[in-house]
């Protein structure tokens, strides 16, 4: 089974984590989950994401001069957003265990 269908469900918390570690963008966030086993996700994954976190106002943007090219979006979680995140760690938590309880037999 590809990782990525099984990430598609869990992908927007794990964004938000990242973010709510700093003020970052959209390379950062890429590259800071495939440094923590999330190797197959690419920037394509992660743009759309971060989109609809926007549109949910779980995190906020300012654009900022970039040494290397265009402006950046330097991404921050909102409050929304750090709600949004307790509960999804709550939720992730009691499915890991039971999925992990059930795959040991």
């Amino acid at each position: 089974m590809e990782q990525t269908q099984l990430l598609k469900g869990i992908l927007e918390g794990c964004v938000l984590e990242v973010v709510s570690r700093g003020e970052t963008y959209g390379y950062k966030i890429t590259s800071d989950l495939q440094d923590r086993g999330f190797g197959s996700l690419n920037e394509g994954s992660i743009y759309p994401v971060l989109i609809r976190l926007e549109k949910k106002k779980y995190v906020v943007y300012e654009k900022v001069s970039s040494p290397k090219g265009p402006r950046r979006k330097m991404y921050s979680i909102s409050p929304e957003g750090k709600a949004f995140l307790a509960e999804f760690k709550d939720t992730w938590n009691a499915l890991s265990q039971s999925v992990s309880l059930l795959m040991q037999g």
